[in-house]
């Protein structure tokens, strides 16, 4: 991601630290938005996402601590504090509730910009690791784990709810055999019963449908005496 395509959420309340900041930022090519109060920040984060927020804690309205605190609720992007306050404490309380970083006022402009650039990093290699654990390969068959749909070949294929899951399960750790206990108690979150029939007959129907949509490629194999895996080692996560 290039600073081009880095939105930064801006709260400071004092105009010309407002400007100064986002001026620094402005000239290495990062798209900002200023905000000046607790509110008008919790207003943009609702509407909005951004890749970083920098934060003051004394605001009018909402303050800083409210806001880190009501924005952990449902967001993971890097909050930098930005602050007058300067006491352990106050730091240790920032952090506590969510902040990842903390600058004091005065800064150096050198400073602030590498603590921007360390988190930005962090936030888009964990985005990274994510966005690819969305996604699941194997041979021709692709899952999309938050979207909950399943590609043969390009092509879609009805799953059930647990279908889906007993094959998320499987692509998720490709070289492990899965007892049909295992199976049961991750996909329903219940315990066994020792009723083998039912994880055959899902199994069963998920190697017919696949087979609909790729004719001798095997996605499932039955280890004998322990259970089922993926057939082979080709697995790509």
């Amino acid at each position: 991601m290039t600073p081009a395509d880095t939105n930064i959420l801006l709260v400071e309340d004092d105009e010309d630290i407002n400007r100064l900041i986002a001026d620094i930022l402005q000239r290495q090519g990062y798209q900002v938005r200023r905000a000046f109060f607790g509110s008008e920040a919790q207003m943009c984060l609702e509407a909005f996402d951004y890749d970083i927020v920098l934060l003051d804690l004394m605001l009018p309205g909402i303050d800083g601590e409210d806001l880190i605190e009501e924005v952990r609720k449902s967001k993971i992007m890097p909050i930098i504090v930005v602050s007058a306050k300067t006491s352990a404490s106050d730091k240790i309380n920032a952090l506590r509730l969510g902040a990842d970083d903390f600058i004091c006022k005065p800064f150096e402009k050198q400073e602030l910009m590498a603590r921007i650039e360390a988190q930005l990093r962090r936030y888009q290699e964990y985005s990274s690791v994510k966005q690819k654990k969305d996604k699941l390969v194997y041979k021709n068959l692709v899952l999309y784990t938050q979207a909950r749909e399943a590609y043969v070949q390009g092509k879609s294929i009805a799953l059930t709810q647990r279908e889906f899951s007993i094959l998320e399960l499987l692509m998720s750790n490709p070289a492990k055999v899965f007892t049909r206990a295992n199976i049961y108690e991750s996909v329903w979150n219940e315990g066994f019963l020792g009723d083998d029939n039912t994880i055959n007959v899902h199994i069963s129907n998920l190697r017919s449908k696949l087979a609909a949509y790729d004719q001798g490629t095997e996605y499932i194999q039955t280890v004998w005496g322990i259970g089922f895996k993926l057939k082979g080692r080709e697995s790509e996560l």
